[in-house]
Formats: C-alpha cells, structure tokens, sequence
C-alpha cells in the first residue's frame, strides 16, 4: 500500500489509548498492509498502529533475520494472557531515531489475537526470545505505554535521549513493576558477576602472554 510517517517520542498522540478493531473490514487491511510495508521500509521489529497515527489496536511484527525469508505476524485486537519469568531488553523503537536502553521484559508471553482475515489464533513465545519482547514492545503501545516506561537505569536512558535529541523522560510515566523488579535485580547482579569474570580471564590471558 504505502509508507506512512512514523510519530516520533514527544508527540502525545504515542500516548492516547487505542480502541479495539470492531470488524476487520478493507479499511483495517489496508491499514496492516500500511504498517508492513513501513516497518520493512524503516527496517524495524515491529509497528503498531499508533505510530503512523492510527489509534486501532493493531500491530506487526517480523522477526525474520539475514537471508531468512519474510515472516509477518499480524495482530489484531491482542490480549496478552500469560506471562512470566524476566529478562533484560536491550531495545529500540522506531519512534525513538538511534536511542536504545536496556528495559525489564517478561520472558514468556502467550498472546490471543486475529490475523488480517480476522482469524482468531494464539501464539507463544519463550525464553526471552525476540518475538517474547517485541509482542511486549508493540502490545504496550496499544495502551499509550512508551518502552522507556519499563527503564531499569532512568539515568543512563536520559542521557541516551539527549544524544538522540529526544525529550527527558516522562517520570511519571515510568511503571512500578515489583515482580519484575526483584527478578531483574538477580539478573543484573549475575551479569555484572559475569562481566567481571570475563575481565579477569581476559586480563589473565594478557598477563600470561606478556610473561
């Protein structure tokens, strides 16, 4: 169909609700062919209606990588209806040019939606899988939720905004996620464990080789 404009952060239209689909009549098709051949343009993840201005709740997503081939989901009407388990995402979004940070995730999603004929399905997505966060990403935004609503490091995510030239963040907007949070933390220290383990066998290796 044709590429549309995508709203950037700071227009508060990312943040208005979106209504549910009542009929997936020619209007909503070619509103998903729309958001397709725009997320393909913009070589993105996943797009949700709202972000080329449409408050429907729709969204696509592909996570098809390198030479494999084309692989959209279409989702219509979602409701996430399982969740669990936690993971560190480090993401992006196409209304935020060049700025990424790392947010809290569910790991696990079970979602039920319809497709573009308006089929009913459900679809699971695992182990913090790219499709687990992108249903996440693209299903917040159906709700006006911005995925630095799910920050781990406000301050570090700030100044990745003022890189980018993007507004600050949106305090208020930022959620509380207690069981998401006592989990991160155990994630966040094992991988700083982690880190520090890799420094030292690299600075051993250094030190054997000089010797």
């Amino acid at each position: 169909m044709s590429i549309r404009k995508v709203v950037k952060y700071g227009e508060e239209s990312l943040r208005q609700p979106s209504k549910e689909v009542h009929k997936v009549s020619q209007k909503i098709k070619n509103l998903v062919a729309d958001l397709l051949d725009t997320m393909y343009a913009q070589n993105g993840v996943g797009l949700a209606a709202p972000q080329i201005g449409e408050h429907y709740r729709v969204f696509v997503i592909d996570t098809s990588t390198g030479n494999e081939p084309l692989n959209p989901i279409v989702f219509i009407n979602p409701k996430i209806i399982k969740k669990s388990g936690a993971v560190i995402s480090h993401e992006g979004c196409l209304s935020f040019p060049e700025a990424f940070t790392d947010v809290r995730r569910y790991s696990d999603v079970m979602v039920k939606a319809m497709d573009r004929n308006g089929r009913s399905f459900v679809l699971e997505a695992h182990d913090g899988s790219l499709l687990a966060r992108a249903i996440q990403h693209e299903f917040d935004h159906l709700d006006g939720i911005l995925f630095i609503d799910h920050v781990i490091n406000r301050f570090e995510a700030e100044e990745v905004l003022k890189k980018c030239n993007l507004p600050d963040i949106q305090l208020d907007k930022i959620l509380a996620e207690p069981e998401l949070e006592e989990k991160i933390e155990v994630l966040m220290k094992e991988k700083i464990e982690k880190e520090a383990k890799a420094q030292k066998e690299k600075a051993d290796k250094q030190e054997g080789a000089e010797g």
